[in-house]
């Protein structure tokens, strides 16, 4: 604020004695931090954005590459390889300058400087283009200009790098020891501020650990069931153990997704809050090494594609992304592209790797006079090992069967379309589920027509089924089919007028849940599909989810807070559909069972141990009457505790009323009202009634 003028001050000083405090001159704001205070937060966390953006000595340097191996030619051939190499090199960004060394006689010296916009597209041509086979007498060794002057920081001398010591984990397979095969599971309530995890023991789950605070908003096992992650505004941390120690942390500000390759080696992270625009190395996905917490390779995401961007395949040896007219694949532990290009496929609208086998399967949509195909692409040879085309399609969906036996892809067709200048209709729609028999020679495919709409599919995760819900609400269907080689796909069961939307068979097969959720208030029947008995019905007004446990034992369903605010509960049922146990919890918002590694066993010593399970299920039945003899035992010992507990409560009150009677008495004006208190004799009985309704029939004589 400014100063007023000694001479005004002087004025009004003289003018009006009583104008005093208006003469004081108004001192400005003091914003200066007080003696010894220490500022906690730092430049990053206050400006990140901005210092990312700080210029550096580095800038214009970062974003030239140098490719060497290029082909030397004569002045007359110049243009000519310019204009490969620029059509080559354009791919990955824009080129702002290139330059090209001579020789004295003017030809080429078989190297090239080229500049890019920023350092992130240098980086992505180093990794796409380093060892390219530009043709039979010519490879590509891409360089940036930087790495030249990091080469030459290399000390002469070798030094020993210093030994990490090391952490001891326990052991974190040591939840598959359990001797009773109890499953564990996870349970996030009180809106996120409180973690569980509990033992799902009989007749009341045993807990193990419970921290406020664990995770800011969910969490996640592994494939494996190895580690457990929280999500943090900082990161992700990973951990396991008897007593659940951290073993592993991410740093990836912002992130908000997760996905863990199939064998629990890598973990990609994804922010959808992170700086594209940065000119360092991409940020917003990010792919980790799990056992050392090592950042393995970073990548610029695509806002439009769906989650997961990066899909896996099952031996962790590759993972693929989708692009514009293009698939392209990635092999570990190198982290880059397979052959070192992507695989071009015009139209490619999604694809998906199959569970047992390199094999990927994508679909391309229609264009003009060419029909819509679904394509088998076995890697890394990029060999097709079968190609189906598809006429009159408005959209396609794959999918596998967990044992890798067969594909079925979901098609939409319709009767006629119509194209506006921005939108495409189709009408007179109807499904096909085109199964492809992987097993079998030629891989031949069969087709099942189903007019109606269809609302969910699931394949019998070991066995030959697969079950389909189609129809509009209320008047859904259930249909059940069976594929055997040679033969097309047979209807052997239709439920009709089932109130589902979702199908959840269990991991081991044979046994289904039949759900209707959220808006069907949570209706489920239990069918066992060997004779299509069904076992049992239930409902769980409102349940958002339902989780089958790995064993195939129990079947937890449950109303999340994030889906419901009232009623939030979990229940655990049996395979049979007996419930077994309600268990409601304050802004309950997640229930995850801990996952198990496959079976050490062949298909055929788990055939073997179906066969003869009788002789082991007396042992069985036995060891269960004893645990329920016991856990009876504990239970009456509890209630009896209780009730002692409340005896002896019961008492003491007793004793504090009695001795404060007198009190009482001369509180209420001398007047004893323990015997009347209560009683009905100083009440008064009145008795009132109301015309409701009155009629008049008619009897005909």
């Amino acid at each position: 604020m400014a100063r007023r003028k000694e001479s005004d001050r002087a004025q009004y000083h003289n003018d009006d004695s009583d104008s005093n405090h208006n003469d004081e001159m108004e001192e400005e704001p003091n914003f200066d931090d007080l003696e010894g205070y220490e500022d906690d937060i730092s430049e990053q966390d206050l400006m990140g954005d901005l210092i990312r953006q700080r210029p550096k000595e580095t800038d214009g340097v970062e974003s030239i590459v140098v490719i060497d191996g290029v082909p030397q030619v004569g002045t007359e051939r110049i243009e000519k390889l310019q204009n490969v190499l620029r059509k080559l090199f354009q791919k990955f960004g824009k080129i702002t300058n290139e330059y090209y060394p001579l020789n004295a006689d003017g030809s080429t010296k078989g190297y090239v400087f080229i500049e890019y916009s920023n350092a992130s597209e240098a980086l992505e041509v180093l990794k796409g283009t380093n060892g390219y086979k530009f043709d039979k007498n010519h490879t590509f060794t891409v360089n940036l200009l930087t790495d030249f002057e990091k080469y030459n920081e290399i000390l002469d001398k070798w030094e020993n790098p210093v030994p990490q010591p090391f952490k001891e984990q326990g052991c974190l397979q040591y939840y598959l020891l359990e001797q009773d095969a109890c499953d564990q599971f996870s349970i996030v309530y009180e809106q996120g501020e409180k973690v569980a995890v509990n033992l799902n023991t009989q007749p009341e789950p045993t807990l193990l650990e419970e921290r406020p605070r664990w995770t800011e908003t969910l969490v996640r096992w592994s494939p494996l069931g190895t580690y457990l992650a929280t999500f943090h505004a900082k990161g992700i941390a990973l951990w396991g153990g008897e007593k659940f120690q951290q073993i592993v942390r991410f740093s990836h500000p912002g992130v908000q997704f997760i996905d863990f390759s199939p064998c629990e080696k890598y973990l990609v992270s994804f922010s959808p809050l992170a700086d594209s625009r940065a000119t360092e190395e991409p940020q917003a996905i990010i792919i980790w090494d799990v056992l050392s917490g090592v950042k393995r390779r970073a990548f610029n995401a695509d806002k439009s594609q769906a989650l997961p961007i990066f899909k896996w395949a099952h031996d962790d040896k590759y993972f693929a992304r989708m692009g514009i007219d293009m698939l392209s694949v990635y092999e570990t532990p190198s982290f880059g592209l397979l052959d070192k290009k992507s695989i071009k496929v015009q139209g490619i609208r999604d694809f998906a790797w199959s569970p047992t086998d390199n094999t990927i399967a994508y679909w391309v949509g229609e264009e003009k006079d060419t029909p819509a195909r679904v394509t088998l692409l076995e890697l890394p040879s990029r060999n097709e090992v079968r190609v189906k085309n598809l006429f009159s399609v408005a959209d396609c969906k794959m999918y596998w069967q967990k044992s890798g036996d067969y594909l079925c892809v979901k098609v939409d067709r319709y009767a006629k379309i119509r194209k506006d200048k921005s939108d495409i209709k189709y009408s007179g729609i109807y499904y096909n589920l085109e199964v492809f028999h992987m097993r079998e020679k030629q891989i031949p495919v069969d087709s099942v027509e189903i007019k109606e709409t269809i609302q969910a599919f699931a394949w019998e995760p070991v066995g030959n089924k697969f079950a389909v819900i189609h129809g509009e609400p209320p008047s859904t269907s259930v249909s059940f089919y069976e594929v055997k080689t040679g033969q097309t796909p047979t209807l052997v069961k239709k439920y009709e007028r089932k109130p589902c939307n979702q199908l959840y068979w269990a991991p081991s097969g044979q046994f289904i849940v039949l759900a209707g959720l959220r808006a069907m208030s949570g209706t489920l029947e239990f069918v066992d599909t060997h004779d299509f008995t069904v076992m049992n019905t239930g409902e769980h007004f409102m349940a958002t989810d339902v989780e089958w446990d790995p064993t195939g034992r129990y079947v937890a369903t449950a109303v999340s807070w994030w889906g419901h605010k009232v009623d939030n509960a979990y229940w655990l049922w049996s395979f049979q559909g007996r419930i077994l146990k309600r268990v409601a919890l304050d802004k309950f918002c997640q229930l995850q069972w801990r996952p198990r590694p496959p079976s050490l066993l062949s298909p055929q010593q788990a055939k073997d141990i179906k066969k003869s399970l009788k002789k082991y299920s007396a042992q069985f039945e036995v060891k269960d009457r004893l645990k329920m003899s016991k856990a009876s035992k504990e239970l009456v010992e509890k209630r009896r505790k209780l009730m002692q507990e409340y005896e002896d409560l019961r008492k003491l009150k007793q004793e504090e009323y009695a001795a404060q009677r007198r009190r009482r008495i001369e509180l209420r004006n001398n007047v004893d009202t323990d015997e009347t208190e209560g009683r009905g004799g100083e009440l008064e009985e009145e008795t009132v009634e109301f015309f409701i309704k009155e009629e008049t029939t008619f009897i005909d004589e």
